[in-house]
């Protein structure tokens, strides 16, 4: 028996190497230059899957937070339309449905712009490298540009137009090369300070109710407390404004907030602890180094979370819960993408705050993707003693395309994805690394309704994590420098608390300036006053 095992285990092997040596001599093989990497077919499809699963978790995380601005979605789709129809604690049950249909229309506009991007970051570039919507500047889209259900300054079809001008630009600095010299002039301190500041920013989101596990709730004293109280015991808060009289109004447009606010109940949401689960699932298969781990939480907080009739439920017993479990059950679906495809609008361009979203993307995503770019490269061992690494050209262009790709399809910026490490340490050396995760991403279009059924608090550890992980870049700070650690900590701060990642970046910067204005000029008073001699005293 022994023998037969290992002869049977001897011809696979044999049968492997067999395939690894024809693919290798093969055109496809010699254009990859895996011979010349040291690579393989079978060991860059290893590297590819195990990419794809550590970085599978966006396909619902980036739906889930772009959906809160209510994507294309307005008034108009209300059955009662009302300037507060979009907005809780009684949303509109045609725009509720319109927003259910855009989530299904984003799901599908992440799987696209990822396995374009992959797929050109794989032909053009040859480099193990995976891209899609990126994490940080999608919750700057959500939150900060458009806002919940598009309370903020610009709408999505006016962001998607930012974000596409941001991309034309982006080409255009990558096809002059100039890139990776103007991520260099942002102030070093808080170049490095924005990555654990959009880490915060994620986990913040992630411990709220709107999109994460509902652990941080509303204080009417302290602005945020402890939450995380069963759904009943949740109410929504709208601002109001005082007479003279003392009656009180509503503000105009009337918002009222999402069920931010306890009753009672404290940490006794079920919903919260299903998350607590799947936070200690996720840690501990990230402690463990297992592949594809923010998938093994989000998969288990989900499978639960689809059971009806439980306290835990994503189908709860109401109409927008039976729709929600009739399209559940198809399974397998291509669903067509019907409003965010080609949905942008540049009518916004004389505004102000439109191009401070097109010049914040185009700052985040010259720090993300030229960062993470460089630093792939450096972990696989292609850069030179110049800085510099094969494919770099087209590695900057390729991300940049794929930006001016996601933004036609309607989503957030598509970035280089820094989970594309794991493919590197399973051995990923080529573009085939990449175009694998491609086709991933392609299988994955089949199966929106299961993508659209995952709930808050299966996403919620995966931000938090996420935010972990981003954590890291503190220690490039010299904290004994207060020219370093007082624009990194403003940075740093400003983002989750002010909800936004520009704010942050506006206070990092402008803190360096003016500290380092005032000590060149203390510098230069110093050197300039007349220094008193023996004689003169």
């Amino acid at each position: 028996m022994e023998g037969q095992e290992g002869g049977g285990g001897g011809g696979a092997k044999s049968a492997m190497t067999r395939l690894n040596a024809a693919v290798a001599e093969s055109r496809i093989g010699r254009r990859f230059k895996l011979t010349a990497r040291g690579s393989s077919f079978t060991t860059e499809l290893r590297a590819g899957t195990a990419t794809f699963l550590t970085m599978a978790y966006i396909l619902a995380v980036n739906a889930s937070i772009l959906s809160d601005t209510g994507a294309t979605c307005t008034v108009s789709d209300c059955v009662n339309p009302s300037p507060g129809c979009k907005f809780p604690p009684a949303v509109d049950p045609g725009y509720a449905a319109c927003v259910a249909r855009a989530r299904r229309d984003l799901i599908v506009a992440t799987v696209a712009s990822s396995a374009i991007g992959c797929l050109i970051m794989g032909v053009f570039a040859n480099l193990p490298i995976a891209l899609a919507p990126g994490m940080g500047i999608n919750a700057y889209f959500a939150y900060t540009v458009v806002g919940f259900h598009g309370s903020g300054n610009l709408s999505y079809r006016n962001a998607l137009a930012a974000v596409f001008i941001e991309g034309l630009l982006f080409l255009l600095i990558s096809a002059v090369g100039f890139r990776a010299k103007l991520a260099k002039l942002v102030p070093q301190p808080v170049r490095v300070s924005s990555s654990a500041g959009i880490g915060l920013f994620l986990a913040f989101i992630g411990l709220q109710g709107s999109q994460g596990v509902g652990l941080i709730g509303y204080s009417s004293s302290t602005l945020v407390t402890l939450g995380a109280c069963p759904r009943a015991a949740r109410v929504s808060l709208a601002p109001v404004v005082a007479a003279a009289n003392g009656t009180l109004t509503l503000l105009p447009g009337g918002a009222a907030s999402g069920a931010i606010y306890c009753l009672n109940g404290r940490m006794e949401s079920p919903t919260f602890w299903l998350g607590v689960v799947g936070f200690v699932v996720i840690s501990f298969c990230l402690m463990r180094n297992l592949k594809g781990a923010m998938i093994y939480g989000i998969v288990f907080v989900t499978a639960v979370s689809w059971f009806r009739r439980s306290a835990v439920t994503v189908f709860p017993d109401d109409a927008a819960g039976d729709a929600a479990y009739a399209y559940f059950k198809k399974v397998v679906d291509v669903h067509k993408i019907e409003s965010t495809a080609g949905a942008l609008s540049f009518s916004a361009m004389t505004k102000p705050f439109f191009w401070e979203a097109v010049v914040t993307f185009l700052y985040v995503d010259l720090l993300d993707t030229t960062g993470t770019l460089y630093t792939m490269a450096r972990f696989a061992g292609f850069v030179d003693d110049k800085g510099d690494f094969e494919g770099q050209y087209f590695a900057f262009m390729s991300d940049a395309t794929a930006i001016v790709v996601g933004s036609l399809l309607g989503t957030s910026p598509v970035t280089a994805f820094i989970e594309s490490s794991t493919g590197v340490r399973e051995g990923g050396r080529t573009g085939m690394t990449a175009i694998v995760v491609a086709g991933y991403f392609l299988l994955a279009f089949f199966f929106t309704p299961l993508l659209a059924s995952i709930p808050p608090w299966a996403v919620g550890p995966p931000l938090v994590l996420v935010g972990v992980m981003m954590m890291k870049s503190v220690l490039e700070i010299d904290w004994d420098d207060m020219r370093q650690a007082v624009p990194a900590f403003v940075t740093l701060i400003l983002m989750p608390l002010t909800y936004s990642i520009a704010y942050g970046l506006i206070g990092g910067i402008g803190t360096f300036l003016v500290l380092n204005v005032l000590d060149r000029g203390t510098h230069l008073l110093l050197s300039a006053s007349p220094k008193k001699t023996a004689s003169s005293v």
